[in-house]
């Protein structure tokens, strides 16, 4: 018998660590080659490990829950001698040099925010302590100070502090603030008592207490909602936001869709959306203005020159989820119906890979679906730009012709662009976005598939 190292596989180039979610294997159990062993949680997305042999479980050596860098052995199986033994889930790139400049640490020691203590050392064995990037953006976003994180007593392993621990933490500390405030309603504190308490370290901010009476409903926000939350906040404290936005008349393309939809999916086999044809409309533009297809780095401006497009897709739980098309300037409608298709339906059922979530340039994101004219959409950083496309409508237009004006219906719809003005300005946006509109317009209604 042999042992064989079940391994982190690595999930995408700025991915560094994944949380454990739940096992679906205990020590002792069977596991097939390519059946489920654990369900894992990055900050892209969640995904399926599967076994790269098939044996039996010999140990796990990391929890649920547990914080665990790329490449760490997380179980062991043990197979029989003489199995063709293939490490599928290897790293055979974790090992490859990167500049100074490139490398990322996994664990760094944590500096708080707005604080000038001196870092200090831990009492136990008089070294730094290290925290993982997680504990550390929870402790920022917590409010958790140096003096209270050097305090809490780790689990993990060396007796560092883990994800659990410091939410177990925080979760004791609101409970002893919420009962010293039990009997105190928000609405007893004046507004500047509030802000005073809040900005005083010395004194607890104060829980909102709800009454019985008030027939309200607290929701804990999931996993994917704070992920969400916290990278809409970071996108706005990052770019300088402007949205331009534009009328589009896409009676042709309407038509034309009509017109063909039911031929392609006979000879596609797939379903045809108005999603390929806005992003065939943009991958078009993106060339003639490549600025939008970029990324800011510090003082320096890094152009893509790959095109993946990213489209925003409502999941069945309300949250929401970029996956993105990779290299879609290399691709013809059938080749980006089929991706579009294919990306929303492994997003709706949960099978989407780390992959297929990384390394955008531009978002879509199609509101209209649920009934909105236009909207002001966030960037999808590191991204300069996304592009919001509204719901299609009939309305009467003035036709200008040679013999005269005529008034007729027509499919109109809003477009909006939100861009990122510390690198893109009011020409390049509107220009960028009036190109849209003409790829748009301008659709040959006597296309072939």
């Amino acid at each position: 018998m042999a042992l064989v190292d079940l391994i982190m596989p690595k999930l995408g180039e700025s991915i560094m660590e994944a949380t454990i979610l739940k096992w679906h294997k205990k020590p002792g159990d069977t596991v097939k080659e390519d059946e489920t062993v654990l369900d894992i949680a990055t900050d892209k997305v969640d995904s399926e490990i599967p076994s790269s042999v098939q044996g039996i479980i010999e140990e796990i050596i990391y929890q649920e829950n547990d914080i665990v860098p790329i490449g760490t052995v997380i179980a062991t199986i043990r197979v029989k001698d003489g199995d063709n033994i293939v490490q599928k889930n290897s790293l055979p790139d974790i090992e490859k040099p990167i500049n100074n400049e490139e490398k990322i640490d996994i664990e760094v020691p944590y500096y708080p925010p707005a604080n000038n203590e001196i870092f200090k050392k831990s009492p136990e064995n008089d070294t730094l302590r290290f925290y993982s990037p997680l504990v550390i953006n929870i402790a920022q976003q917590e409010g958790v100070s140096m003096l209270e994180l050097e305090n809490i007593v780790g689990t993990g392993q060396d007796g560092r502090v883990s994800k659990k621990d410091i939410l177990a933490y925080v979760k004791d500390k609101e409970n002893k603030v919420g009962s010293e405030y039990s009997n105190t309603s928000i609405s007893s504190f004046s507004q500047k008592e509030f802000i005073h308490q809040s900005n005083d370290e010395n004194i607890p901010t104060p829980s909102i207490s709800y009454d019985n009476k008030s027939n309200t409903e607290i929701i804990e926000m999931d996993r994917m909602r704070k992920l969400i939350s916290n990278h809409m906040i970071e996108s706005k404290n990052t770019s300088a936001h402007v949205t331009s936005f534009a009328e589009c008349d896409v009676t042709n393309m309407v038509v034309w869709r009509e017109k063909i939809k039911k031929d392609f999916e006979t000879r596609i086999g797939e379903k045809i959306t108005f999603t390929p044809l806005f992003i065939e409309a943009i991958v078009k533009s993106i060339k003639k203005y490549p600025l939008l297809s970029s990324s800011v780095v510090g003082d320096k401006i890094i152009v893509k020159k790959n095109l993946n497009i990213g489209m925003a897709t409502s999941l069945p739980d309300g949250n929401l989820i970029v996956p993105v098309i990779k290299n879609t300037d290399q691709l013809n409608l059938v080749g980006i119906t089929k991706q579009v298709n294919g990306l929303a339906n492994a997003a709706r059922t949960g099978k989407l890979k780390p992959a297929d979530t990384t390394d955008g340039t531009f978002t879509l994101t199609n509101i209209g679906t649920f009934g909105s004219i236009m909207g002001t959409p966030i960037i999808n950083q590191p991204q300069v730009a996304i592009m919001a496309i509204g719901v299609i409508k009939k309305r009467p237009m003035v036709i200008e012709t040679s013999h005269g004006d005529s008034i007729a219906i027509r499919h109109m719809m809003y477009i909006s662009l939100s861009y990122d003005h510390r690198i893109i300005d009011g020409s390049l946006g509107s220009s960028f976005l009036n190109a849209v509109v003409k790829e748009l317009e301008n659709f040959d209604i006597n296309r072939s598939i």
